[in-house]
């Protein structure tokens, strides 16, 4: 930026300020549809098929004369609406704080301090810095800019960038013009910058844009169905049309044997209820909005809720280096001049690396940014203070911004009391000429030949084995009545030196690299850095490097089949530019890996989109990166990242616990809902509506809350990826719910058995039945928190506080309906003894117990596997 230009720059609007504009104007977001209330969400529920059921049932008692029948349905039809308002507040509260983190990130000035904020939070007033690939927060005007483009087409329609300029006059007195147009000094609302970088100050926010009163929407995102639920719908599908039939049977046979058509219906209603996989859908939305929200509050953010399905099959995560697996807080340790080098360790340096730090300092921005531009401001006011090396009052006319041609940039300077270049009435004006970047563009810059290139590079080398990152530097002088040059090889530049930077690793990162590493996901390192830094930040962290690393140049000279050889056994890539990550990514995808990849800046977008999981960088990286990204990692923390895959992993497992925990529960309800029909005219029915009702008040929470909140199982990173075509119900995972359920049932029908050949009355039957179904529907619950740990271990080593609610609800429950004689009467239930109920206890766990011994065996070296 250039320094006259910035009387506002340097404090903004105070905190206070802000805070008071924003209560006025309201956020910074266009209007959006209202919430649902209680009662639109109430309709929504009721026409639900298994509430539509219970009113049938409750209508048909009713008919019956049976009002007390009738109130208990309609009674639980307003539980069973209050409990899915409750998990629909639940989801739509994380939805509503995922669209809050979710919103484009404005970089602006609150009191004086650099502060990134949520597009939402920007108010009237607001200065905003805007670089590369950001998207406009806001309609505002340009008081400073350097070589900004900007991409209007969301408005315009046109594709073609718009060149901006900087406004002369006070911003606050200016007024918004239309889009299009070249030369303009306005910016809008959702549109991009494509080049360079501007200081504006905000004129109007939300409605009061542009985007808004031509009521065009921000951003359209077409939700399509993901595997997994295509596959549920499938299943849904397939199980409700079973379900209808199988509830037509079971009312006509009964109408037909027993004589009693009425009752006949009932029991089809029973048997529907009991068929109906209702929860299926429901669980699926609650586990993946749910989740996406705890993810996001352990830095991850979900901004599609597939990437869930596929974190478990990522066995590729290719990240850079600087920022995600080091700190990214550059200090300048060593300078090399004329070969001799000089290790930094305090306030004193010799007078002949004076110059390379001054010119180091003139070739980085003002007031920077950027963690390598702080560490040589930050070394220039340490070590140059009270030397003539110091240059407070001088002017910054021009900036030559770094290109993918050429990785320099260079600062022109105008010492005090010079006049512009062009101007007639004064001599020439002596101008001064900073670069720094690459050592081997800089070197382009000062015309080396090839004898001092190679003697650069090998000072770069040896800088390098160490870890750091090293730029060169180098100045030139400009005098004259002309115009500056167009480009920077035009100046006549002087090499001064190399600067070497350390930037250490992040607290965690070796750590996160094993946990992948024997999760069977590799991690690739793709760096713009020198072999040397990228081999040594490799050994650092523990990242495979026996095979060396393939740079840039290498890559280019592989054809496709060599560098899809290649890259299965090599892990670190250096000296990449980033059009080269999408190469990279193609390879990998062809060797079947199922890759993430990091990226934070415009030239990565079409890397994040090709691969299978797009990863951006929250607190460096770009809106276009973001957009263009499936997870958000919004503190650039590689650790992040592989607690990303760990906690994706979990969701996953719970979510397939809770589908196969609902598979397992609806075997014996379905089971007790038929055979008492076709055992014969004398046999009492088991499963009345209104107690299928009450099993839906167990199951309904258990298979939406319990598992959601369950801790993710030890195992879940010592499993090998899920395969990214694997359904959620493979042959075994089906296999063992199914077995569960057939278990369950057969010790619920050997308790009914045993309580009809006791010739026991039907009620009674029909208590220590129910009794037995509903204890087996908690042992269910409790062995399936975990597929590997026994019962003990997961109720003494796991809190779930949504599981004790369960438990002890429906057990108080239980005792209630069958105790309490009121009660027992209103369910048609009998009165039961203390051997009843041990029988109840001990075949509701025993038909079950076969699966902890399974799942010891399981446990055990020998047949260890990766399912949870």
């Amino acid at each position: 930026m250039t320094g006259p230009a910035q009387p506002l720059a340097l404090l903004g609007l105070t905190a206070t300020e802000a805070e008071r504009r924003l209560a006025a104007d309201g956020p910074n977001e266009l209007p959006t549809a209202r919430p649902r209330n209680l009662v639109q969400q109430a309709w929504a529920v009721i026409r639900q098929p298994m509430l539509l059921l219970l009113l049938g049932a409750g209508t048909i008692n009713f008919l019956l004369a049976e009002p007390l029948d009738g109130v208990i349905l309609m009674s639980f039809v307003i539980v069973v609406i209050s409990i899915s308002i409750y998990q629909e507040r639940k989801t739509e509260n994380a939805l509503a704080a995922l669209r809050d983190l979710s919103s484009p990130r404005a970089l602006v000035i609150r009191d004086g301090e650099q502060t990134r904020i949520a597009g939402r939070d920007v108010v009237r007033g607001d200065l905003v810095l805007l670089s590369e690939g950001d998207r406009v927060p806001a309609d505002a005007v340009l008081f400073d800019c350097v070589n900004v483009s900007v991409n209007e087409s969301a408005l315009t329609g046109e594709s073609v960038p718009v060149r901006k300029t900087a406004l002369g006059a006070d911003p606050s007195a200016a007024a918004m013009g239309a889009p299009g147009g070249d030369a303009t000094t306005w910016v809008f609302s959702g549109t991009l910058v494509l080049k360079g970088r501007a200081v504006a100050q905000v004129l109007g926010t939300g409605a009061n844009t542009e985007l808004g009163r031509i009521g065009t929407a921000l951003r359209t995102i077409k939700t399509e169905p993901t595997p997994l639920q295509r596959e549920i719908d499938r299943l849904v599908r397939v199980i409700a049309v079973i379900g209808l039939l199988a509830a037509t049977a079971v009312a006509v046979i009964y109408g037909l044997t027993r004589g009693d058509w009425l009752e006949g219906l009932l029991a089809g209603i029973a048997t529907a209820m009991a068929m109906l996989p209702e929860e299926f859908p429901v669980v699926l939305t609650i586990f993946l909005a749910v989740g996406a929200w705890r993810m996001s509050k352990k830095h991850v953010l979900t901004r599609r809720s597939a990437v869930i399905e596929t974190l478990g099959s990522a066995t590729v995560i290719c990240v850079d280096k600087t920022g995600t697996l080091t700190m990214n807080t550059m200090t300048v340790r060593e300078l090399i001049v004329d070969g001799a080098a000089y290790r930094l360790d305090g306030p004193i340096l010799p007078e002949r690396f004076h110059t390379l730090v001054e010119f180091a300092q003139l070739a980085s921005p003002i007031d920077p940014f950027d963690p390598m531009d702080r560490a040589f401001q930050d070394l220039a006011e340490t070590v140059l203070v009270d030397t003539p090396h110091t240059h407070a009052g001088w002017d910054l006319v021009r900036e030559y911004p770094l290109t993918e041609n050429l990785l320099a940039l260079s600062h022109v300077w105008r010492a005090p009391g010079g006049t512009d270049a062009g101007q007639t009435n004064a001599g020439p004006t002596e101008y001064v000429v900073a670069a720094k970047g690459a050592p081997e563009a800089i070197a382009d810059l000062c015309h080396f030949d090839d004898e001092r290139l190679a003697a650069l590079l090998d000072q770069v080398e040896a800088a390098t084995a160490n870890g750091q990152r090293v730029l060169a530097v180098a100045r030139a002088r400009f005098s004259g009545p002309s115009e500056l040059p167009v480009q920077q090889h035009d100046f006549e530049f002087e090499y001064l030196g190399l600067a070497g930077l350390h930037d250490p690793v992040r607290p965690g990162v070796p750590e996160a690299v094993s946990e992948l590493a024997a999760a069977g996901v590799r991690t690739v390192m793709i760096t713009g850095d020198y072999p040397g830094t990228a081999l040594a930040i490799a050994r650092e962290i523990g990242l495979d490097h026996a095979q060396g690393c393939i740079t840039g140049p290498e890559l280019r000279q592989l054809d496709e089949a060599e560098l899809a050889r290649r890259i299965r056994t090599v892990s670190v890539f250096a000296r990449m530019v980033p059009e080269q990550k999408l190469q990279l990514i193609r390879a990998l995808k062809a060797n079947g890996e199922v890759v993430g990849m990091t990226g934070d800046g415009v030239n990565d977008a079409p890397a994040l989109r090709a691969a299978d999981i797009g990863i951006a960088m929250g607190a460096r990286g770009t809106d276009v990166a973001r957009e263009s990204a499936a997870l958000v990692i919004t503190d650039d923390d590689f650790a992040s990242i592989a607690g990303g895959i760990r906690q994706g992993r979990g969701i996953f497992d719970n979510l397939r616990k809770a589908m196969s925990y609902i598979i397992a529960v609806h075997v014996p309800i379905i089971g007790m809902a038929l055979i008492p029909v076709f055992a014969g005219k004398g046999w009492p029915l088991v499963l009345l509506p209104v107690l299928i009702a009450f099993l839906e008040l167990i199951i309904d929470p258990a298979c939406s809350v319990v598992f959601e909140a369950e801790q993710a199982d030890p195992a879940v990173m010592e499993q090998k990826p899920r395969g990214l075509g694997e359904p959620m119900f493979g042959r075994r995972v089906l296999t063992i719910a199914t077995v569960q359920g057939l278990t369950s049932l057969l010790a619920v029908l050997a308790v009914y058995l045993w309580a009809v050949l006791g010739d026991r009355p039907d009620d009674v039957v029909r208590s220590v039945t129910f009794a037995t179904l509903v204890i087996g529907n908690l042992a269910l619950i409790l062995v399936n928190r975990s597929w590997t740990l026994p019962i003990w271990r997961t109720v003494r080593e796991r809190r779930n506080r949504a599981l004790k609610w369960v438990l002890l609800g429906a057990g108080a429950l239980l005792a209630l309906v069958l105790l309490v004689p009121a009660l027992r009467d209103a369910f048609n239930l009998g009165p039961i003894g203390l051997g009843d109920w041990a029988v109840a206890l001990v075949a509701g766990f025993a038909g079950v117990a076969w699966f902890e011994v399974y799942k010891a065996r399981r446990r055990s070296p020998r047949v260890h596997s990766r399912a949870t």
